[in-house]
């Protein structure tokens, strides 16, 4: 019994010290009264926006891959289009090339590899390649999925990121029930000095 009870005092003595030495030491630990930045919510993920069709014209979030293609920063493409790749998963060769070329490549995640995809896509002529959820059951609905190398010795030479699934599915949907097979986007965009509440998040992520 005594190695519950006699623990208690010294567990106690420790916290007080430590809030005795963390202010002298330098440490910050956030408050609720500290000023959230947009450079907080950022924190290295990138943004573009739908301009077309105007059903879609909000700002969305983007993961960037790990550790294989290029950066998006490297390059801005404005007006450009987002298309929806066939076969929708990027798989195997992009059958829509055509319109594909020059654009960036929309894709659904899953039965291959990340790189895969994005690989497919550089060699049907895209700019940059966005993965996503096209599956409102899929469990990761609503997480940003870090898509890392295949450990393969290929190498892609075009952006790569993730899409949260929530936008994925409501972009891919709104989409076809238009007949488009296409929106038109900026990406990247800087939101750097942008207040977080000023920014045109989807209404439908509850911001």
């Amino acid at each position: 019994m005594c190695a519950l009870t006699c623990l208690n005092p010294i567990a106690i003595a420790l916290n007080l010290l430590l809030l005795v030495i963390a202010p002298l030491s330098g440490v910050h630990h956030p408050t609720i009264h500290d000023i959230i930045t947009t450079q907080d919510i950022i924190a290295g993920d990138v943004f573009f926006e739908i301009t077309e069709p105007t059903v879609l014209e909000y700002t969305y979030r983007l993961r960037p891959a790990k550790d294989f293609g290029v950066s998006f920063v490297s390059q801005r493409f404005k007006g450009i289009g987002l298309v929806l790749t066939q076969p929708s998963d990027a798989c195997s060769k992009i059958r829509n090339y055509r319109e594909l070329r020059g654009n960036v490549a929309l894709i659904k995640r899953g039965d291959c590899s990340f790189l895969s995809k994005t690989i497919n896509a550089e060699i049907a002529g895209a700019k940059a390649a966005i993965m996503t959820e096209f599956d409102d059951d899929s469990a990761e609905f609503e997480y940003y999925i870090e898509m890392v190398h295949d450990n393969t010795s290929r190498e892609a030479h075009i952006p790569a990121g993730f899409l949260l699934g929530k936008n994925g599915v409501i972009i891919r949907s709104t989409l076809m029930s238009l007949r488009r097979s296409h929106a038109i986007i900026n990406i990247p965009v800087n939101l750097t000095f942008v207040p977080p509440a000023q920014i045109n998040h989807p209404p439908w992520l509850g911001w």
